[in-house]
């Protein structure tokens, strides 16, 4: 059966528990898997088809099993191509019920067997196509993101940022995740900061260089350093990344030292972990205990606190310190 997105709201969840979401739009599928997750008030598990694919029984016994005697939860499988079919017309054999599959990929042709599979279906399988926003969705969604997260830009960096988003939602979401820890002092930043931001090459290098430090590769570390020259202003950038980074970080610590399975703790992260940081969160949630990471948490906030004292040595203050950590 095919669906619009705008008619998501309208699924019985009783009757209908395959979803098929694809398309080039990332931002709106995870909008649209949180709205889903909310509503029915379930944790989400994350796959890889391949995972499920190299390892169909182990799948079959840690969920299925378990969804005869539970409510409804959530399964989100990823990448998903026409190999998921079998697995997908097994489930449907064995009459699992209690459980939700959301199966999310890129963009499908319509003569995808995959596609047609879902969309030839009456009532269980459900096929929604995520196509890229449009300027003025676009434009709408960051003024009401940047009311909500108080910080103020004229319509003319808001343009600037719309356009460079790549019609997805999820990349203008980032840039104004990056804009907010920049100006978290500030009421209003200038055109100018605006552009300096979202034209970084920290986006890649940023988030490479807080997971080398988290999981304490000096090497890869002096690297990215090496490869990059970041100014005074992407110092706050990154401290405030790593200060976010921490946080996550020690709340997957604590569900950790609880339950000592990092495989459960990773699948039922929230928010969920993409599938390629997956394994790096896992070396780091090993590195790292509560309590050091409590008084990491401590010693972040006092860095930013230096670099906002002596900014003329902020350089000097981020750069050693991530070598410190790393070491």
């Amino acid at each position: 059966m095919i669906l619009k997105y705008y008619e998501l709201n309208k699924l019985n969840f009783d009757i209908t528990n395959f979803l098929l979401f694809h398309g080039k739009n990332e931002g709106y599928k995870s909008e649209e898997i949180e709205k889903i997750t909310k509503k029915l008030s379930k944790k989400i598990d994350s796959y890889d088809e391949r995972q499920i694919i190299d390892n169909i029984e182990g799948f079959f016994e840690n969920n299925l099993n378990k969804s005869l005697f539970e409510d409804k939860k959530i399964l989100l499988i990823n990448r998903c191509t026409d190999k998921i079919i079998k697995i997908i017309e097994d489930l449907i054999e064995k009459g699992v019920n209690e459980t939700i599959f959301i199966l999310k990929t890129e963009t499908l042709e319509k003569k995808s067997k995959l596609r047609n599979f879902f969309e030839k279906s009456k009532t269980q399988l459900v096929s929604i196509a995520f196509y890229p926003d449009n300027f003025d969705t676009l434009f709408k969604i960051a003024q009401k993101t940047l009311r909500e997260k108080n910080v103020l830009l004229s319509n003319e960096c808001i343009n600037i940022l719309v356009n460079k988003c790549a019609s997805d939602r999820k990349n203008l979401l980032n840039e104004i995740e990056k804009i907010e820890l920049y100006s978290k002092d500030k009421k209003k930043i200038n055109n100018e900061e605006v552009f300096r931001l979202i034209n970084l090459s920290e986006n890649h290098s940023i988030n490479e260089l807080i997971n080398s430090c988290l999981v304490k590769n000096q090497k890869k570390l002096f690297n990215i350093l090496n490869d990059n020259i970041f100014s005074n202003d992407d110092c706050i950038i990154i401290i405030r990344t790593l200060l976010k980074k921490t946080k996550n970080l020690l709340n997957l610590a604590n569900t950790y030292s609880i339950n000592k399975n990092i495989e459960v703790t990773i699948n039922n992260a929230k928010p969920p972990i993409f599938w390629k940081e997956k394994n790096v969160i896992k070396d780091q949630i090993t590195l790292w205990s509560v309590e050091k990471l409590k008084n990491l948490i401590v010693e972040i906030n006092d860095v930013e606190y230096q670099i906002k004292k002596k900014s003329f040595n902020s350089i000097n203050f981020t750069t050693n310190f991530l070598l410190e950590k790393s070491n």
